[in-house]
């Protein structure tokens, strides 16, 4: 097969991928962004172009800036919190321990779960007066029932519980393997140099780790801006917004209230605050590579 035989043969096998890339990913995104800069089509009139004006409205809508709040509190919590756990659970089941399969795999549990279902899981915990949670209080301390996902103070508080729960054992996987991957060579050579276990951590383990970590935290933070199951099922996003996210806000836009340009308006803001972040994680877990 000459050259040119075998260009043209790897253009054909890519060139499915690469349709299908871009009428479900480019194309949509492209018409999201030029949406932004029309009216909402009803009936029979047309959109039209309005330039800035849906920008102006969000930059002007209470209800955007506090979801917008919320999620940011909420990814501050989440991601930290998950990638932590995980790394701990990854650490412990990597060890030489009696039932470690049966450790890993009651980790890794709550990932296979359907969104649905989690959300159902933890609705049952969060019933005032007859869940899980109340029982134990009640029974235990003698602590009177309390309405968790009926109070703006503990309702977000309570989904970012249930996403950890569920992110922290996908996580793990990620980390177990790169875990797995670390020559047993090194472990070795520490302990004749009489490295202490978190010495060997620190030094050796975590920077090993760094490229794990990068792709782990990207994924945590796109997972933090795409929750819409579990409020859907849980709390609906209330009570007063109080557990809305920015993506549940776009669906209420959307679908609910068929403001389909605005909703493409929030999605732009939403692509954008992600790509920023995921830019700037890429730098700096890349400098910190490079450095150690």
């Amino acid at each position: 097969m000459t050259k040119r035989m075998q260009w043209i043969y790897a253009w054909l096998l890519l060139t499915p991928a690469m349709v299908m890339l871009f009428a479900f990913t480019h194309f949509p995104a492209i018409t999201t962004i030029i949406s932004s800069f029309f009216s909402t089509p009803r009936g029979r009139r047309p959109a039209k172009f309005v330039g800035l004006r849906n920008y102006e409205e969000l930059m002007a809508d209470p209800t955007f800036w506090k979801v917008l709040v919320n999620n940011l509190w909420y990814a501050m919590a989440t991601i930290p919190a998950s990638i932590g756990i995980s790394l701990l659970m990854a650490i412990w089941v990597n060890d030489k321990l009696k039932g470690r399969s049966l450790v890993r795999m009651s980790f890794f549990a709550p990932t296979v779960l359907p969104l649905i279902a989690v959300a159902n899981i933890w609705l049952f915990f969060y019933t005032p007066g007859f869940g899980l949670i109340d029982q134990i209080r009640m029974g235990v301390f003698g602590l009177p029932e309390n309405s968790w996902l009926g109070q703006q103070e503990t309702v977000l508080i309570c989904m970012m519980v249930v996403t950890i729960w569920k992110e922290a054992g996908f996580f793990m996987i990620f980390y177990l393997a790169a875990l797995q991957a670390i020559p047993p060579s090194y472990k070795e050579a520490a302990d004749i140099e009489g490295a202490s276990r978190w010495t060997f951590f620190w030094k050796i383990t975590w920077p090993l780790l760094m490229p794990t970590t990068l792709f782990v935290s990207i994924n945590a933070v796109i997972n933090s801006f795409r929750l819409v199951d579990h409020i859907f099922t849980m709390t609906g996003g209330g009570p007063d917004n109080a557990s809305s996210l920015l993506l549940f806000y776009i669906y209420e836009v959307a679908f609910k209230y068929w403001q389909t340009s605005y909703a493409a308006t929030l999605t732009v803001v939403m692509l954008a605050i992600l790509s920023i972040i995921a830019i700037g994680q890429f730098f700096f877990m890349d400098r910190r590579v490079h450095y150690r």
